[in-house]
């Protein structure tokens, strides 16, 4: 069922597919994909790094093997990969998809991602300073987290509130902002007037949508994240993370302090068992579903929330098909 107004002058439109982790993104995505003509452009700040499959849940071949996936394995875990690097890969894979009359679906949980897209950020084009960050890194190491959030607080108390002390490479890339700009980052990421139409479909599960999406504390997804945790070991995390370290990759890279990874790093340092990785994977996880729940709020007009696909495509027939 392709979509008649995705290419049309003047109305090209894109839909989101947008949600906390573990609620079934991927498999909504994949159905509407194909109900639509569409096809799919990551946006999980995760799922771009090659070898690291398990722990970020990324789409199967076989799943990718359905319709057209874009943006996965597209870099290597050291190296870096910017918010800016991302807008520019994605409207490149936008522009692709609507060249063959397709309709793109943008699929992911980082909040940054999606946003800067579908609000046209104007986002710094500042290099990464690697000696900067690791001074700030050892800062927050001695001091502790919420001593270098003080500082950001200090010179883009707007930032500050939108960043988690626990975040530190977040934070620490706005005082890195700052330092080279002069400016707090939050007045750099200004936002325009897209040149598309997008829709956005929220996924979450029954008990969340139900209550209130910023504060409930939904069981099915708690049981859902306390699973996922369990396979991810079981399936292979922990060789999946060896395979990485034994190729070379730093411990210390972004992509290895991911939820899972880091965890898995510890285990096979010797610094934590198996069982105890598993338990702060879980911990970890449902906080990272609550910061997410803070980018894809309840309340957002804009947002359709969902908890089915039959729910989703009465959504999107709504406004594509008419």
């Amino acid at each position: 069922m392709p979509s008649p107004n995705a290419v049309e002058a003047g109305k090209r439109r894109l839909v989101a597919v947008v949600g906390p982790t573990a609620v079934g993104k991927t498999e909504l995505s994949i159905e509407l994909a194909k109900s639509y003509g569409g096809e799919i452009i990551n946006a999980d700040s995760r799922q771009i790094y090659r070898g690291m499959d398990i722990g970020t849940a990324k789409p199967t071949v076989q799943q990718r093997a359905v319709v057209p996936h874009h943006l996965y394995d597209i870099v290597d875990p050291p190296e870096q990969y910017s918010l800016n690097l991302y807008r520019r890969d994605a409207r490149e894979a936008m522009e692709d998809i609507w060249s063959r009359g397709c309709l793109p679906f943008v699929v992911g949980g980082t909040g940054q991602y999606i946003w800067a897209l579908l609000e046209n950020w104007t986002v710094p084009e500042v290099p990464p300073d690697e000696v900067l960050r690791n001074e700030l890194k050892l800062y927050a190491e001695q001091l502790g987290s919420q001593k270098l959030h003080d500082r950001l607080r200090s010179v883009d108390p707007e930032a500050a509130n939108k960043i988690h002390p626990r975040n530190i490479r977040r934070v620490i890339r706005a005082l890195e902002v700052h330092t080279h700009t002069g400016r707090p980052i939050s007045e750099w990421q200004s936002k325009g007037q897209p040149d598309f139409a997008y829709n956005v479909v929220g996924l979450d599960l029954p008990d969340a949508i139900d209550s209130s999406m910023n504060r409930t504390k939904s069981a099915e997804h708690i049981t859902r994240i306390n699973r996922r945790a369990e396979n991810f070991f079981e399936e292979g995390l922990l060789e999946e993370t060896k395979a990485l370290l034994d190729a070379g990759v730093s411990p210390d890279v972004s992509a290895l302090t991911s939820i899972g990874y880091r965890e898995a790093v510890a285990v096979l340092n010797g610094e934590a068992t198996k069982e105890k990785a598993i338990e702060l994977t879980k911990r970890s996880t449902k906080r990272f579903a609550r910061r997410q729940r803070q980018w894809f709020r309840r309340e957002d007009k804009r947002i359709s929330w969902v908890s089915n696909l039959v729910d989703a495509m009465t959504v999107l027939n709504s406004v594509i098909l008419h």
